[in-house]
């Protein structure tokens, strides 16, 4: 099996954009083969994270389009469907036919357009992941979400404003990403006190509907120096599943399917949680940035919201944590996501990401589908 490298990034501007699926797409990818100096004739695989441009756009055959408007033709295409870990699974796939030997050469784009429609609208596709009783009952992510954090709450005596603090963070964060669509700070007051939205969940606690792509390019790592001075390579990628029901579970407030393909990446890249410099984690909601950590091995369970508290997760702390942003700041273009935490993880890996920079050597990315339905997970190491 071959190393694989990643040799080039990009993501656009993160929020609401006037152009369609295609152009972000189209501009993502462009500026992806530019950083890398690769003519698109040379890209043997193309693979497209989206989740729903059908439903939010009428638009299919994204990929395929993608193609000609990148000019990367004849090359493979692929469309790439993991609801939200969407993207995440575009790195597994995209990882997959570099070390299988069957591409030299490989781009994944990523992108979803969402903010043309009403914010119940794009509530209503996103919750279409979920089982179709849970469905029926209205049961929607920001519920399961809901439930859950009261649940945490109670279960291990955590504050509120534990949860109000993570989006703090990650607003500071914003501040220093050009591409993130909310570039302001806030305080765990205006959180605490914004409307409630799923109790105890306030609108703080939310990603915004987002607009946006990212990219990545692929290639064998003993070929990585043809591309980039510095490049990262991808020591451990893995993906796991849950139950689809989320009421199944034995506990709600564990994330077994992000503890699966943590372990599993881990592994493979000969890593323990202790090794890992930065992370991006799927903080769709507050909540779910402290039940990844402690699934991650980054926090006993019960334990990250203290973690949180002491500043363990802050840019200058022990580990930071959406550095980005996260979701939270940067935006949530849904099949974009999981694109943009790898590319965040490079440019950290890298030393590129600016005044972001932490100067870590060993970065992890948790991309989540649904409400844990789904996960990759991926680390990187900076060369």
């Amino acid at each position: 099996m071959t190393d694989v490298a990643v040799v080039g990034a990009s993501m656009t501007e993160f929020g609401r954009r006037e152009a369609w699926i295609r152009e972000l797409l189209a501009e993502a990818g462009a500026a992806c083969l530019e950083s890398a100096t690769v003519p698109p004739d040379a890209v043997d695989h193309l693979y497209v994270a989206n989740m729903a441009s059908g439903e939010f756009e009428g638009q299919t055959g994204i990929s395929n389009a993608l193609a000609s408007d990148l000019g990367v033709v004849p090359a493979y295409t692929q469309r790439v469907d993991q609801t939200s870990a969407s993207g995440g699974a575009g790195i597994y796939a995209a990882w997959q036919s570099v070390a299988s030997g069957v591409s030299e050469l490989t781009l994944l784009v990523g992108g979803e357009k969402m903010t043309h429609r009403t914010t119940g609208e794009s509530t209503d596709v996103i919750a279409s992941l979920t089982h179709p009783v849970e469905y029926k009952h209205g049961v929607t992510l920001p519920s399961f979400a809901g439930l859950t954090a009261r649940r945490y709450l109670e279960r291990f005596d955590a504050p509120r404003e534990s949860l109000a603090r993570v989006a703090v963070k990650n607003h500071a964060n914003g501040v220093l990403n050009p591409h993130a669509q909310f570039q302001e700070e806030i305080d765990v007051e205006t959180a605490m006190e914004s409307p409630m939205v799923a109790d105890p969940l306030r609108l703080y606690d939310f990603c915004p509907v987002t607009d946006g792509a990212a990219a990545l390019l692929f290639c064998p790592a003993d070929r990585a120096a043809e591309y980039a001075d510095d490049y990262a390579v991808i020591t451990g990628v893995a993906g796991a599943t849950d139950t689809h029901v989320v009421h199944e579970r034995v506990e709600p407030t564990r994330m077994d399917a992000v503890a699966d393909a943590g372990r599993d990446a881990l592994h493979m890249a000969g890593r323990d949680p202790d090794d890992i410099g930065v992370a991006e984690l799927h903080d769709m909601f507050t909540i779910l940035e402290f039940l990844q950590m402690e699934a991650l091995g980054f926090a006993p369970e019960g334990e990250a919201w203290r973690a949180v508290e002491a500043g363990r997760t802050d840019r200058d702390g022990e580990l930071p944590v959406n550095t980005s942003g996260g979701l939270k700041s940067k935006g949530h273009p849904l099949g974009a996501t999981g694109v943009a935490q790898g590319h965040e993880i490079y440019r950290q890996v890298t030393d590129t990401a600016g005044e972001r920079t932490v100067g870590a050597d060993v970065g992890l990315a948790c991309n989540v589908g649904g409400f844990g339905n789904c996960v990759t997970v991926a680390v990187m190491e900076g060369r």
